[in-house]
């Protein structure tokens, strides 16, 4: 895809696939059968749908940065880099039905379950026909089977729990996923809401996040190494690792974990393996570059989920002009919605709705 050189981390504005990378991408998959064969009956136009989402997560964080730079909004949080990690899991769930709580670097899930690029960006501007009507720029809706989350990481996973449990109550053939971050699982309220999803046999998907870094505690900081490994087992639930810069691994072990769910065999916890190219949100870039050594962001620079991706499907037959067509009819969504959101600044919301919708007896 085009490369942003103001906007892009450096790593990515000459990116130029490496062969062994490329080679390593499609081993990835064909070292587990089950996922294998997964993978080998999507088609072509699924393949690229995922390359659509790849696309629109990392335009609308662009987007969002463009924003910061230009004075519209004052930071961002960003998952540059871990796109593979958000898109291909919501890929593999039944998006009319199944209901997700992202974290906010997670938002591609959003538009992935269906809502518009439009309503996420309002979000950032607080604008009173944003999500939230103003009140938070973490963004869901109910009706696209998308939970808003909140600012205390970790305090989604006893709520999807709540929601999977909802489901098994009324026998119904739906999952409950949710992301949490390899620092948010050391939160009371994770561990809280992955064992009582265990014990109640729940169809729960939790998807460790582990992008080497809490805030600006590194991971051999707050886990021994190894450890998440064993985070399943220490649950007695099923578990999975996956590649979280690998789109198609990443879609493969949730469709698993989805499977299982829906065959009654309660939650499954996966651990994602990923890097996030930046700070914690746009005003801490240079602090991250500061954290950890040059040749991390150099190693992980290398395996651009997109840009592997784009290698993968060329292997498989799309010429590079359909990439870019999914890729121009990606950036005209985002260029739209941002125009559209910028407009809806002239409707910022009035003082007396703060309370609407706050109270059990609201009318």
């Amino acid at each position: 895809m085009k490369r942003f050189p103001a906007f892009d981390p450096p790593e990515y504005v000459a990116w130029k696939a490496e062969p062994h990378l490329v080679r390593a991408f499609r081993a990835t998959i064909e070292q587990n059968d089950e996922r294998a064969a997964l993978v080998s009956h999507l088609s072509i136009d699924a393949k690229l749908d995922l390359y659509a989402g790849l696309v629109r997560a990392r335009l609308h964080d662009i987007q969002l940065k463009r924003w910061v730079r230009t004075g519209v909004i004052s930071k961002a949080w960003l998952g540059t880099g871990e796109e593979a990690t958000t898109v291909g899991p919501v890929h593999a769930l039944d998006r009319e039905h199944d209901v997700v709580a992202p974290m906010i670097r997670n938002a591609a899930a959003c538009c992935e379950m269906g809502m518009s690029l439009t309503a996420m960006l309002r979000a950032y501007l607080a604008t009173d026909d944003s999500p939230s009507r103003g009140r938070d720029l973490h963004v869901g809706s109910l009706p696209d089977g998308v939970l808003q989350p909140i600012s205390h990481v970790g305090d989604m996973v006893p709520v999807i729990a709540g929601v999977a449990l909802t489901f098994k109550m009324k026998g119904e053939r739906r999952v409950a996923l949710t992301w949490v971050g390899d620092g948010s699982t050391n939160t009371a309220a994770a561990h809280e809401g992955t064992n009582f999803a265990a014990v109640q046999h729940l169809p729960a998907i939790f998807i460790v996040e582990n992008n080497q870094v809490a805030l600006g505690t590194r991971l051999e900081q707050h886990h021994l190494p190894g450890e998440y490994k064993d985070w399943a087992a220490s649950y007695g639930v099923w578990g999975a690792q996956f590649d979280g810069n690998n789109v198609l691994d990443a879609y493969a072990a949730t469709r698993m974990a989805a499977d299982r769910c829906r065959a009654g065999q309660g939650p499954a916890l996966l651990v994602a393996d990923t890097f996030r190219m930046g700070g914690h949100a746009t005003h801490d870039e240079r602090e991250a570059r500061e954290t950890f050594p040059a040749e991390l962001f150099a190693t992980w620079g290398k395996r651009d989920p997109i840009g592997l991706y784009e290698e993968y499907l060329k292997e498989e037959g799309v010429k590079a002009r359909r990439l870019s067509e999914v890729e121009s009819g990606a950036a005209v969504q985002v260029e739209k919605a941002a125009e559209e959101a910028i407009a809806s600044r002239a409707k910022m919301p009035k003082g007396e709705t703060a309370l609407d919708g706050v109270y059990a007896n609201d009318r």
